[in-house]
């Protein structure tokens, strides 16, 4: 085998994604957990192509993909969306080729944070992640319910939501919360998530003060939400659950860290059940994640 590592195009993410929902679900039921994946649109990795193409590589052998990587990079953060290999292909090094490649991308872009989510099973990925300096920091859960077990639990949500517009006003009062959660601004990704078609995005008031921000998928899924004050992450989330009731999809989901003990009980209480155990990696600590509830492991 003589594996050709290559920057990614726009024509090899339609394959990529095949192979990555192949590599997950390979992964999720050798661990009990059935398959989890499904294949969906390409449009974030499109974007980030497009955005950034020095931070998606392609892994092939005779024209086989073998391997696919993508990273992001947003101010002094590079955050690493996917790296996957093909089922039948891991432990031939090509994961860590994949990374060196990415991890390349990070020292470009002159990023002094790295970080990524994984599967908390996937214990092959963490000591790889491991040897190149990314350490476990805390769970992630994806937690769900069924839209008719939550409306049955819901109350009225603490915050008043007003739809997010591309405005320099929306805009600024973004990058003032997502400085506060993070410690970095997100203005190229929220551009993103505010022109997506399958997402609602809302910013949050208590009174006049815009406070939190929130984006709900078409799918009943919660997320990004961030908060200016750890203590209003509960309120928020509480609000958040109350807008995606109102969406009409059969199911409600959301990725809760294990820093948001409130947050977690709050969903336990509204009949959410943890169907997936991540784990946040990084170089070092990012942001207040009490502050913060992730879209998803490629997102962020």
């Amino acid at each position: 085998m003589s594996v050709v590592y290559r920057p990614a195009n726009a024509q090899d993410l339609k394959r990529a994604d095949e192979l990555v929902v192949a590599s997950i679900n390979d992964l999720t039921e050798r661990h009990g957990f059935g398959p989890m994946a499904v294949p969906r649109p390409t449009n974030f990795q499109l974007f980030s192509l497009n955005d950034d193409a020095a931070g998606l590589w392609v892994a092939e052998d005779a024209g086989e993909m073998l391997g696919f990587a993508c990273s992001w990079v947003c101010g002094d953060l590079w955050f690493l969306a996917q790296l996957f290999v093909s089922t039948g292909h891991k432990g031939s090094g090509i994961g860590n080729g994949l990374l060196k490649r990415t991890l390349e991308h990070a020292r470009q872009s002159g990023a002094t944070s790295k970080a990524l989510i994984t599967f908390s099973f996937n214990t092959v990925s963490q000591g790889l992640y491991i040897r190149h300096g990314l350490f476990p920091r805390f769970p992630i859960y994806n937690l769900s319910v069924a839209q008719d077990v939550l409306k049955g639990r819901l109350k009225a949500g603490p915050f008043r939501s007003v739809p997010l517009k591309e405005t320099a006003l929306h805009m600024h009062s973004l990058a003032r919360i997502d400085n506060r959660a993070l410690g970095v601004s997100r203005e190229k990704h929220h551009r993103y998530l505010i022109n997506d078609e399958q997402t609602r995005g809302v910013v949050l008031y208590a009174g006049e003060d815009c406070v939190d921000y929130v984006y709900i998928g078409t799918n009943g899924h919660i997320g990004p939400l961030a908060v200016t004050q750890p203590d209003q992450l509960d309120a928020a989330f509480r609000t958040a659950l109350n807008l995606a009731a109102e969406i009409g999809s059969s199911q409600v989901s959301a990725f809760l860290p294990g820093t948001t003990q409130t947050a977690l009980s709050t969903a336990v209480e509204h009949g959410m059940r943890i169907t997936l155990p991540m784990v946040l990696m990084s170089t070092r600590d990012l942001g207040d994640w009490s502050q913060y509830l992730p879209r998803n492991p490629g997102f962020m």
